[in-house]
């Protein structure tokens, strides 16, 4: 299922670019990094390619242009993903190229983009972890993305579970709303009686809730 997906999503973006730059690029394919990358976390933890795009080309400092390995873009927001190797960026990463390397995050940050690194060893070590950074990265881009006719208490505690890489306690949650506990879990059974949140574990008086899994990323 992956390579099918994978293919059809490199071929539209090929067929769908008219910078001639960007196009050719595609047009070798995706660096090793960056295919093991989405096939071992992005695609486990999203299942989808939606709003994502390779080789993203942005403007640098000096009216040049350089590619992001894959910038996320949903709601006019801008999240960009660069996978890390030891060998090219910190074994033998020189005192030019680092200097360089920190230019160009900042100049991306006051561009507003939110810059996620992802380091090669993790995605092959730790694909697990890293599935849980990419849930929480996403989720930024969701954070005010729920029903309409949700209480203003019950729309916060989604965007809380989006915000969060673990599961939550009722505790944690009236902590961050300023409710009373009794209230709290009011709203936590009626967003698990609309199948908005699902009970991650605990006994009755300890249970642990995070968001339901098609609420990730629609």
């Amino acid at each position: 299922m992956f390579e099918q997906k994978y293919e059809e999503w490199l071929e539209a973006n090929i067929a769908e670019e008219t910078n001639h730059r960007r196009r050719e690029l595609l047009g070798k394919g995706l660096g090793h990094g960056t295919a093991e990358f989405l096939r071992l976390v992005w695609y486990p933890a999203v299942g989808n390619f939606n709003y994502l795009y390779p080789e993203w080309e942005v403007w640098d400092f000096n009216n040049g242009y350089r590619y992001l390995d894959l910038a996320y873009m949903r709601g006019g927001a801008k999240g960009g993903i660069e996978i890390q190797g030891y060998g090219s960026h910190a074994r033998d990463l020189d005192v030019r190229r680092f200097k360089d390397l920190c230019m160009r995050h900042s100049l991306l940050a006051l561009d507003g983009w939110m810059f996620l690194p992802i380091a090669y060893l993790s995605i092959k070590e730790e694909p697990k972890q890293c599935q849980q950074l990419i849930l929480s990265f996403v989720g930024k881009f969701l954070s005010t993305d729920v029903p309409m006719d949700l209480s203003w208490a019950e729309a916060e505690t989604l965007r809380f579970a989006r915000r969060l890489l673990r599961p939550f306690t009722p505790s944690e949650l009236a902590a961050h709303l300023r409710l009373s506990d009794r209230h709290t879990r009011r709203i936590l059974h009626e967003l698990v009686r609309r199948q908005l949140l699902i009970v991650a574990g605990g006994r009755q008086r300890f249970r642990r809730y995070r968001l339901a899994d098609t609420l990730h990323l629609t």
